[in-house]
């Protein structure tokens, strides 16, 4: 289904404008939802926690081996050890210990709290675009300069590009600017910021990129050469098979020859008694004669 779009101005370095551009139903033009926004940003909030608290109980704090005192005749409570949590320099009850405070969020309430988000700064007009930043070097000068044109007040949230390495530099030390990429965009800093700039590159939309629109035409252009797969490789599987059966055989006639073979080479002469005799009947008239 396609989206339906809002018109929104976008204006160069200097203010003036440039154009206008689409902007995304989907993203900007929702109604925002309260719940999903609080609940995916306490679990964003809740992940930065590092969880590193650490303290000992009664069984890791060093010492209170021997008993303090005698169990009876002193007047006191009885005591096992002078690590209990009640004593000074004894253990802590419940000790904290490390931990991950971590939630599951699934990836389209993370996406519905984002929508929202940039909706809600959309419908209080918060929301500005750059035709393009066009800064070669950096300069915090130059972008400050470039905010103040926008009419940009407040803390600012500054959607980057990968490649926008010099804009990048040139904003990271206004105290009230955020640079964020735009792969990283999430609610939580949009909520944070009072005005989100993007460019014409950054600007979230559910249509998908040029690339994307070529990697899907080309995957549907092999969608033949898929379907023909399974008839190759079973062709190709009954060709193997008829090849290693013509081996087998080729393998048992020539062992089938090796053996006969060997068994004509090693069989006695059918008359080999018969050229023996006489030689066995001159020993024996030399053995009489003697």
């Amino acid at each position: 289904m396609a989206s339906t779009t809002l018109k929104l101005d976008v204006k160069d370095l200097k203010g003036k404008g440039a154009g206008s551009i689409d902007l995304d139903e989907a993203y900007f033009g929702i109604q925002p939802n309260i719940p999903v926004m609080h609940q995916v940003v306490n679990a964003q909030l809740a992940a930065r926690r590092a969880g590193s608290q650490s303290t000992k109980t009664r069984a890791e704090v060093s010492g209170g081996g021997a008993k303090p005192w005698r169990q009876k005749g002193t007047g006191r409570a009885r005591a096992g050890s002078s690590r209990q949590p009640n004593f000074v320099g004894g253990g802590v009850t419940h000790a904290p210990k490390p931990r991950s405070y971590a939630q599951k969020t699934p990836k389209k309430m993370i996406s519905l709290a984002l929508r929202s988000a940039l909706s809600d700064r959309a419908a209080g007009g918060k929301v500005a675009v750059l035709d393009a930043w066009s800064i070669d070097r950096p300069s915090t000068k130059g972008a400050l300069a470039a905010l103040a044109s926008l009419g940009v007040e407040g803390r600012a949230l500054v959607v980057l590009g990968d490649n926008d390495e010099a804009v990048w530099k040139s904003v990271r030390n206004l105290q009230h600017v955020h640079p964020i990429l735009a792969r990283e965009l999430n609610a939580y800093d949009v909520l944070v910021a009072d005005w989100v700039i993007f460019t014409r590159d950054t600007l979230p939309s559910s249509e998908p990129k040029p690339a994307e629109a070529d990697v899907a035409i080309g995957s549907k252009a092999d969608a033949p050469a898929k379907a023909d797969a399974p008839a190759k490789k079973a062709a190709t599987t009954e060709t193997a098979a008829a090849t290693e059966k013509a081996a087998a055989t080729k393998k048992a006639a020539t062992t089938k020859a090796a053996t006969t073979k060997a068994a004509a080479t090693t069989k006695p002469p059918a008359d080999a008694s018969d050229a023996d005799a006489p030689a066995a009947t001159d020993a024996t008239d030399a053995e009489e004669e003697a």
